[in-house]
């Protein structure tokens, strides 16, 4: 704090963060690959806020970096919602979906990107190369011509002159089809209804027949209580995988008819699948894999001799690792730290130099306005212990008056089986920056932590994750970190679920803020996509024991116990939580005189990609807030309606 600072409350301190750098400032970096001659240009998705959020595809050659789908085209798709994995590389092509048409689409060298399928109702992700055969193998999810019932999935063939074949049909799900090194063997992994990939997923393997069809699979790994990610090729033609039969996701491989655990730790080495093409290992050589892992929600990265099960640490600067991909004599990474925001690093693992190809952020506020939080451990309801990182307000040119306390955001993320990182992000210190402190929630049923924990949120939806936010923001206020009077919920997706139940049911929490958020379970499963279509099987129960307690926990059906002010986020488009929820809630809270505000938004689904759209919602939110708890506003049009709330 500098000594010429001005004392101003919390909650209205100038910040240099505004909106439109927050929205700006941050370019998605998503689905690494490596590709060319030699296996050494590294490839990688940055998605563009200021052109609708398309995602376009980079490629970094030596020390050049070229853009390989200019406007108009999208690398992206929506199987499983979702999507990843939306395209593959093989030398100096590339295969990717274009998300505005379905069709896949090839680029060699500098050429234009061409269509060399029909798409329509088709959609295609995961893509491995069969260079041998011509052709592609991928997920496949056929969408009915009209009306609602679920796709179908497959593993499909699609040649480079654009005709299909199915490989393997009848499960429910398809994940991570893999080609052995010499093409006779594909691996891949597949689950049915009830259950999501990080509940239970089977391993299978077959024979790739002559005519390129595949032979008799036979089940490897996996079953209804085991969940198996990420299957690999060693370079020797060794099938490796990551499976959580030990509690813990952990690296495997079959050795003839065996299965061998390679370095059995109580870490994670995956991630839950919920978009394709996730990569947290790779291979040096036949018995040298570098990988990543999580302990207690920080990533390391080490490699691995499996010959000698001996596991050396590779120093770097980041404490979250999202992704990799092992190259000749080095790792492509993406990586973010407390003081980095996620980054493309390229680590030469001779002599661990490291190299940034791309930022996230390319220019970073000073430090004195960034806020590094502090990870935190506290008890929660029947013994549980829960986590969080917390951001304590930080602003190098005010102090705020003293013996006063900060207004504090709780966040409870989505998921809900992902996890909160330590990553710097400026939405987060649009918020610290201003003198609203933020803790990030890993309750029970985020992943990073062991199965157990994951396991922790099972029929419990709405009340461990409820109760661990509820915990996490009474530790603040009993340590004189948060002022009790001015706790604030916040969430998106199941994390508005969480917001809203905390809202609903308890009396911690005097505001709070949904984004696309879960109020109906109801609807939920009335409306909700194939892929989480029995997602409250496992969170709530199976039907009929859970219509009871549907109602019971939907917030919908007990806006008469809210009376806490609320605003609510919601893409008009969105699929997997369908704007009937928010704009119920909406209406039930207004008719009761509670204070209220809603932002509808054209052209967004699951989740906000267009810059107008992340400014416009910040905005309102810092608004509400202020109003709510009697703070100075801006003068000017106030960006969103607050209904029932006096002048």
């Amino acid at each position: 704090m500098t000594s010429t600072a001005s004392s101003t409350p919390y909650g209205i301190w100038p910040s240099p963060i505004s909106a439109a750098i927050v929205a700006a400032g941050a370019s998605p970096l998503t689905q690494l690959a490596l590709g060319g001659a030699d296996g050494a240009d590294v490839f990688w998705l940055a998605g563009r806020a200021s052109e609708a959020g398309r995602n376009t595809l980079l490629r970094q050659r030596g020390a050049r970096v070229d853009e390989l789908t200019p406007a108009p085209s999208n690398v992206r798709t929506r199987v499983h919602e979702y999507g990843g994995g939306a395209y593959a590389v093989a030398g100096d092509t590339v295969y990717f979906s274009h998300f505005a048409d379905n069709c896949l689409y090839r680029v060699s060298g500098d050429g234009a990107p061409e269509a060399f399928t029909t798409g329509g109702n088709t959609r295609h992700a995961d893509f491995v190369v069969d260079a041998a055969r011509s052709r592609l193998i991928a997920v496949r999810e056929q969408h009915p011509a009209e009306g609602h019932a679920h796709p179908e999935n497959s593993l499909a063939a699609v040649g480079f002159d654009g005709r299909e074949t199915v490989l393997a049909r009848g499960h429910d799900f398809y994940a991570a089809p893999r080609l052995s090194p010499d093409g006779s063997q594909l691996a891949w992994i597949s689950w049915d209804h009830p259950r999501l990939p990080w509940q239970g997923t089977e391993l299978w393997l077959a024979d790739v027949q002559a005519d390129g069809s595949l032979g008799s699979p036979r089940l490897i790994a996996g079953g209804a209580r085991e969940s198996i990610c990420q299957p690999e090729w060693s370079p020797n033609g060794l099938l490796h995988f990551v499976s959580d039969s030990s509690g813990w996701w952990n690296l495997y491989r079959l050795h003839g008819a065996d299965i061998e655990a390679l370095c059995p730790m109580e870490a994670e080495f995956a991630t839950p699948h919920w978009t394709f093409g996730g990569s947290m290992y790779g291979f040096l050589s036949d018995d040298e894999i570098v990988c990543t892992y999580i302990q207690a929600g920080v990533s390391y990265l080490a490699q691995l001799n499996v010959a000698a099960a001996k596991l050396e640490p590779i120093p770097h600067p980041y404490q979250e690792i999202r992704e990799l991909r092992v190259g000749p004599g080095f790792v492509a990474l993406l990586g973010g730290s407390p003081t980095i925001a996620l980054e493309l690093a390229r680590i030469d693992l001779s002599n661990h130099e490291l190299e940034v190809l791309a930022q996230s952020i390319a220019q970073l506020p000073a430090l004195e306005y960034l806020s590094v939080p502090r990870s935190l451990s506290f008890p929660s309801s029947n013994g549980r212990t829960a986590y969080a990182f917390f951001y304590a307000p930080t602003n190098g040119d005010v102090q705020a008056p003293a013996g006063t306390l900060p207004p504090v955001i709780v966040i409870s993320h989505g998921g809900p089986t992902s996890m909160a990182s330590n990553t710097l992000k400026l939405a987060t210190q649009y918020w610290t920056s201003r003198g609203i402190g933020v803790l990030d929630v890993n309750y029970g049923g985020s992943s990073g932590f062991g199965r157990e924990y994951r396991d922790a949120l099972r029929g419990q939806w709405g009340i461990v994750d409820v109760e661990d936010c509820i915990a996490g923001a009474r530790y603040l206020a009993a340590n004189g970190l948060a002022d009790p009077e001015r706790l604030i919920i916040r969430g998106g997706s199941a994390g508005g679920l969480t917001t809203l139940c905390a809202l609903t049911f308890h009396d911690v929490f005097k505001a709070g803020a949904s984004y696309y958020g879960v109020s109906d379970l109801k609807g939920l499963d009335d409306d909700s996509h194939k892929f989480e279509s029995r997602y409250t099987d496992y969170l709530i129960a199976s039907q009929p024991q859970a219509e009871a307690l549907y109602r019971e926990r939907s917030p919908i059906h007990h806006t008469d116990k809210l009376s806490r002010p609320m605003i609510f986020f919601q893409g008009l488009d969105d699929k997997v939580v369908p704007p009937q929820q928010s704009q119920l809630m909406v209406d039930a809270l207004q008719a009761r005189g509670v204070p209220v505000a809603y932002v509808p938004l054209e052209g967004e689904g699951h989740g906000f990609r267009k810059a107008e759209n992340i400014v416009r919602t910040l905005d309102a939110e810092l608004y509400f807030y202020q109003r709510v708890f009697g703070l100075p506003v801006a003068a000017g049009e106030p960006p969103v309606h607050i209904a029932n709330l006096s002048a």
